[in-house]
């Protein structure tokens, strides 16, 4: 790679694995289509290409920065800066700032440089609609706020067909006390996404039903992966909670991640599920349709590492009073399910 994109390829590199543990996680199952991205990581990946393939001209990276790459995120980020203050009509670059500043949780300052990328593109729906988003990340409560609202309704009326907007839209008419609202923002959207994210978005509807005292809508059988999304490497996993455990659990808003990585690996999973706590016992297949990495895919891999989490917030990031199940190692292909037991006694 030419010395001059270098360092927008560490930037983008390191803010996508930095808020791939902190959002991608649980978004997994429901990341085929944008309209499911509580926050605005699915497009860190194509930030990422387009540092390495691309060529921003206008930020290149001066001789003295390209003799030594930047040791840390911290580092690349204050030479984007520089490089912004250099020439700060690169709405791209502020957008690259924006989703850094996102991943290390500085969520004020990453608001003000999405408002520098809407500022350059006002009447693009994805500027609008990550401003929005920026905002509601930079509210203590998390909550879509007036101005939010406006910036989603315009993307809409640029573009109605914009998932992510309608998404947002619905998740603050809920936040709003508006469950019915919500449901009926959200079910135009089961016609435009795929059958795996429509089943994750049915589910969140008919939560929204429910709580404005609305049946749900018609059952519809969960689709079957793909053969072609599996891959040759597909593990078969049973998922559990020890009695004692079980027992004394609250259902509530709990979420049980079942990941795969490399043993003695970064963090990162290669093929992640997220599923509420309820559907336990559980039965799944991981395949190379739940790695979040199309680099890196249960399919290129000898041997994973399998485990499951239960999170009592529903976040991915694991947390104090999270239980893990003990990891088993796994060589590919595997003929045996993978038993997990969440809260069993390590052997």
């Amino acid at each position: 790679m030419d010395p001059k994109n270098a360092l927008f390829a560490i930037v983008a590199t390191c803010a996508a694995l930095l808020a791939f543990g902190a959002v991608l996680w649980p978004l997994r199952r429901h990341a085929r289509k944008p309209m499911l991205v509580a926050v605005a990581v699915m497009t860190l990946c194509a930030v990422a290409l387009y540092a390495v393939l691309g060529t921003p001209a206008a930020l290149q990276v001066e001789t003295n920065h390209t003799a030594q790459m930047p040791a840390s995120l911290d580092e690349a980020i204050a030479r984007l800066q520089e490089e912004l203050q250099r020439d700060p009509n690169q709405p791209e670059g502020w957008r690259l700032l924006a989703r850094s500043q996102s991943s290390q949780g500085r969520h004020a300052e990453a608001l003000q440089a999405y408002e520098r990328v809407l500022a350059l593109l006002p009447d693009d729906p994805e500027a609008l609609t990550e401003t929005a988003q920026a905002r509601s990340m930079a509210d203590p409560q998390k909550r879509f706020d007036a101005t939010a609202v406006e910036l989603l309704q315009r993307a809409l009326k640029i573009d109605p067909m914009h998932q992510r907007a309608t998404w947002f839209l619905g998740v603050w008419q809920r936040q709003d006390g508006r469950p019915a609202d919500a449901a009926a923002t959200w079910e135009p959207l089961l016609a435009q996404v795929d059958p795996q994210a429509a089943a994750a978005l049915r589910q969140q509807i008919d939560e929204a039903r429910t709580e404005a005292g609305l049946p749900p809508l018609t059952p519809a059988e969960a689709p079957a992966p793909a053969a072609d999304t599996a891959g040759p490497h597909a593990i078969a996993v049973r998922v559990s909670l020890d009695p004692e455990l079980a027992a004394r659990e609250a259902h509530g808003g709990a979420s049980v991640f079942v990941i795969a990585r490399i043993p003695g690996g970064p963090p990162m999973p290669v093929a992640v599920q997220r599923h509420p706590l309820t559907d336990l016992p559980l039965s799944l297949t991981l395949g190379d349709g739940d790695s979040p990495m199309p680099t890196q895919k249960l399919s290129m891999l000898d041997e994973v590492e399998v485990f499951a989490r239960l999170s009592a917030s529903g976040s991915a990031m694991r947390q104090e009073g999270d239980v893990e199940s003990t990891p088993v190692r796994v060589k590919l292909p595997s003929s045996e399910p993978v038993e997990l037991i969440i809260g069993a006694p390590s052997p």
